[in-house]
């Protein structure tokens, strides 16, 4: 797999299709592989004629995995997505991200707007700002000497999670400590691309997608139906709302 420099670090990318990019990044404890090949996204976005790009970030799936914490703050892995665009000589790219993912997709949006065509958050409302509740208890989860002692819902699924994708449970505990900053409701009002928040319906970790989507200029909500935070991520409906949101905001040839 090609791989590419950002800031010391080695991180893991892969590329399909012609067309126009979308930049997919993957939640936390997950992959390039495992939340956009895995459930379909990518080959849904080659088929409307896009481009996917999907990156390993930072501590996850192929690239590097540092322990320290101070490695894994949002804006940090936001920039490896901007030096993954400088890599591939690409001026501006659509960026989906779920959950984690939202969260750096947000950062860059915010810090690197003039690269971003355009924005879809998967499984991330309101807790962009309002932060994460259960971070803590996930942190002391992936630390556990085993599953068996583990009682809290959100930390068992995580570490059940981390084990089926064969993660580096430390590097993930080290990210969880930074990666969930909030963002500021300031700093989410001067988002000026498109954007859509795409939530499940039953998803409690994200927090509601209309009252984000308000405060962004051009942003705008979907409700996942009947779907959790974990079963949200390769869901037809929501599928079908990025193609659409995307041939209106940034069209393939195939929609032109």
């Amino acid at each position: 797999m090609p791989t590419f420099q950002s800031d010391g670090l080695t991180l893991n990318y892969e590329i399909v299709g012609e067309g126009p990019p979308v930049l997919c990044i993957h939640g936390f404890a997950s992959s390039g592989q495992v939340n956009w090949v895995d459930v379909g996204w990518v080959e849904t976005l080659v088929g409307a004629g896009y481009s996917a790009i999907t990156l390993d970030n930072r501590g996850h799936g192929k690239s590097d995995k540092p322990h320290d914490p101070e490695r894994y703050h949002p804006q940090d892995m936001a920039r490896d997505a901007v030096a993954l665009l400088d890599h591939l000589d690409l001026k501006q790219a659509a960026v989906l991200g779920y959950s984690m993912g939202a969260r750096i997709a947000a950062f860059m949006a915010f810090e690197h707007e003039e690269r971003v065509a355009c924005v879809i958050f998967g499984g991330m409302g309101m807790n962009l700002i309002n932060g994460l509740s259960d971070g803590n208890d996930i942190i002391a989860g992936l630390r556990a000497p085993s599953l068996e002692a583990l009682t809290h819902p959100t930390a068992r699924q995580f570490r059940i999670f981390a084990d089926h994708t064969k993660s580096d449970r430390e590097a993930l505990a080290a990210c969880m400590e930074t990666s969930r900053a909030p963002m500021a409701r300031a700093d989410v009002r001067r988002i000026n691309v498109p954007a859509l928040v795409a939530v499940g319906e039953t998803d409690a970790m994200a927090g509601p997608p209309e009252p984000l989507a308000k405060l962004m200029p051009q942003g705008e909500a979907f409700v996942i139906p009947k779907r959790d935070h974990m079963r949200a991520t390769g869901d037809k409906a929501f599928k079908a709302a990025g193609l659409a949101f995307l041939s209106r905001t940034f069209p393939s040839n195939s929609h032109s």
